[in-house]
């Protein structure tokens, strides 16, 4: 799948600019334009990957290039008054030649979980392509601030995308880590899992051809219906230097032959359904369960000896059972690495505690605001009040 990416913020430059770095490295070709929007300049100087001409200072006028403070309201109104700019840099993208926009942020700061839904929604009313979300939610050891700001900015994020990818900090940060340690650690695992998902049926010059193809329109029929999304990710390390006879000799050999094939063929089946499991079962981008999902794409990768359809059929009807959807896809996306993985997009989860959580802050944050505002406006008038009882007549 091809994309052009746009990182809204520090975070969101931050992982658009690893999403480049990931491209490099494994040739996936995902990435076919990447613009990196703040309104903080030392945030854009601090990038590697995106190129310069691509990076957008945006609020000039109202905070010289210094951020927004955390304040994601000035970081909406920042993002309204200069889309323009960030159109500027949008016209530079071949269009006709991306299968969908990733509009990426950090939902606790300003910049981003500000700006990113008023630029989701601008997208929406110029392009026909899909314009998706990639937000990441603040852990809650983050202060109270960031919590709201990612409380209000995702009631709005998944109302102006045509679906929202969801990778929660909460989930993922280990004790002990330093932060940037941390976030570093936290964005080449966001790239990871995003990358092996968006990468499958991007099949460049001398690769070899799935038997099952995921190309991008499994991807786009599985973010249909808008919603929230959350991917799960398991891998194994395998040995390249033991051929087994390659793909057909699985399909024949795992019949009940006996033999090296047949046991092959059946350690490969096993092997790829315990990594679904695990895929699933495990820590997903947004910890939720999966019963009740709308719509699933499972993507098998690795070395083609190592991958068969008899496991990737269990996989998937596995899968079925578990979410309770008929919408289920599932392919192979064969890779020349020293190691076979599970990718799972789950679209349209509603069981997630996280998310409800989320809900009941920005309930209580609007209660205690209104409170907050009556009892201000009680003490200026007792303190005007106050004021004039104590002054003296002139006369």
């Amino acid at each position: 799948m091809k994309l052009a990416m746009i990182g809204f913020g520090q975070a969101g430059g931050k992982v658009v600019d690893r999403f480049l770095d990931y491209d490099d490295r494994t040739n996936s070709g995902i990435v076919r334009s990447a613009i990196a929007v703040n309104t903080a300049k030392a945030d854009l100087m601090g990038l590697d990957r995106i190129p310069q001409e691509n990076r957008v200072l945006i609020g000039q006028a109202r905070v010289k290039g210094h951020g927004v403070g955390a304040d994601n309201e000035l970081g909406a109104e920042v993002a309204e008054e200069d889309i323009d700019e960030v159109q500027n840099a949008v016209d530079s993208i071949p269009t006709h030649e991306v299968d969908a926009f990733l509009v990426v942020a950090g939902m606790g700061g300003g910049t981003g979980s500000g700006g990113a839904p008023v630029l989701a929604k601008h997208l929406k009313r110029i392009y026909t392509i899909p314009v998706y979300g990639l937000g990441i939610l603040p852990g809650t050891d983050e202060g109270g601030i960031y919590t709201l700001n990612a409380a209000r900015s995702f009631q709005t994020f998944v109302r102006e995308v045509d679906n929202l990818l969801v990778f929660d900090n909460d989930s993922w940060r280990s004790a002990g880590e330093s932060v940037e340690g941390g976030y570093s650690q936290i964005n080449e695992e966001i790239v990871r899992r995003f990358g092996v998902l968006f990468g499958a049926g991007e099949v460049q010059a001398g690769q070899e051809v799935a038997e099952s193809v995921v190309d991008s329109s499994e991807i786009i029929n599985t973010l249909s219906g808008g919603g929230v999304s959350t991917v799960g990710y398991a891998s194994e390390e395998v040995d390249l230097t033991a051929s087994s006879g390659g793909l057909l000799s699985k399909f024949t050999g795992g019949s009940g032959g006996g033999g090296d094939d047949g046991l092959d063929a059946a350690n490969t089946t096993n092997r790829i359904t315990s990594l679904v499991r695990k895929a699933a079962l495990g820590r997903l981008t947004l910890p939720c369960e999966i019963d009740g999902a709308e719509r699933a794409l499972l993507v098998l990768s690795g070395p083609s000896d190592h991958l068969n359809r008899k496991g990737i059929e269990r996989g998937r009807k596995w899968l079925e059972e578990e979410t309770g959807s008929m919408e289920v896809r599932g392919g192979d996306y064969p890779r020349e690495i020293p190691e076979v993985s599970a990718s799972i997009l789950l679209s349209g989860v509603t069981n997630v505690p996280r998310i409800k959580r989320l809900q009941q802050v920005a309930i209580e944050a609007q209660d205690n605001m209104e409170d907050i505002q009556a009892e201000s406006e009680d003490n200026l008038e007792d303190l005007v009040q106050d004021d004039t009882e104590d002054l003296e007549p002139l006369f």
